[in-house]
């Protein structure tokens, strides 16, 4: 009975980590549309690329094999890699130089453990305990990585930042594998990162419930923007009769309407 249980639980958390993994789809579809990352973060992503390539080392036979957490992590570094690339075509020069370093960072540090754990470390318990070690670790890392976005939305008092699906799915992802880890034999690299994971989960819905009525919607942005437009508009006009002046081609033609542009931009 445990044992049916126990692979139910895998078959629900691998369902719900494709759901976690895809989650940012709209996200990317609003970056690649805007061909600006904004205000989003391209750590959380990074973090969950080393966390998957970890979790395939984990569930490969030289350590203890457990064939859907390679197949479902291997999905999820591809998936990931692919983000990472839309986030630093679409991303500033200065983001962009900040993300790579990161990444390199990262790749150079999974190269280094994969060295260890192939070549260096020949016993198996040794393995297991070094590669769960750091997939609790990093799994925590993880989990814990939306903080900066967490702060951004407290600051700003806007989940605009903070996609609802990603918190949703954070949720209920580390909740159905930490139930996976606790059923029948307890596997604490597992258990550990994904309790976690729905506390932090917990965490940004709470703030995603709080703050999503004070976010501006789409709408209400392109109005305040039409508003702003039509300010400046009437400004300059106003600005050119009192000077004398002939209407300017150029909307912001002389100092004073680029001061009066300026002080609207701001």
């Amino acid at each position: 009975m445990t044992s049916k249980f126990k692979k139910a639980s895998m078959a629900q958390g691998n369902i719900t980590a494709i759901c976690l993994i895809t989650s940012p789809i709209p996200t990317f579809v609003d970056i690649v549309k805007r061909k600006s990352v904004g205000d989003y973060s391209g750590i959380p992503y990074i973090c969950t690329l080393l966390n998957c390539l970890l979790w395939v080392v984990y569930g490969l036979p030289v350590v203890e094999l457990q064939v859907l957490v390679v197949t479902i992590n291997a999905a999820g570094v591809v998936i990931e890699m692919i983000y990472i690339g839309l986030y630093l075509k679409n991303a500033q020069r200065s983001v962009r130089v900040k993300v790579m370093k990161v990444l390199l960072a990262v790749l150079i540090l999974f190269t280094a453990i994969a060295v260890l754990v192939f070549v260096l470390i020949h016993d198996r318990k040794t393995r297991k305990l070094l590669v769960g070690t750091l997939c609790a670790v990093f799994g925590v890392g993880m989990y814990i990585s939306p903080l900066a976005v967490m702060r951004l939305v407290i600051w700003t008092r806007s989940v605009e930042y903070m996609p609802f699906l990603l918190s949703l799915f954070n949720f209920i992802n580390g909740l159905v594998w930490f139930g996976y880890a606790v059923i029948g034999h307890l596997d604490i690299f597992i258990a550990i990162p994904n309790c976690l994971g729905a506390l932090s989960g917990v965490a940004q819905l709470s703030l995603y419930a709080y703050f999503r009525p004070a976010t501006p919607t789409v709408r209400d942005r392109n109005e305040e923007k039409g508003n702003s437009m039509k300010w400046v508009s009437s400004s300059v006009s106003i600005l050119v009769e009192q000077n004398d002046h002939p209407p300017l081609n150029q909307p912001c033609g002389s100092i004073e309407a680029l001061q009066i542009c300026e002080k609207a931009s701001n």
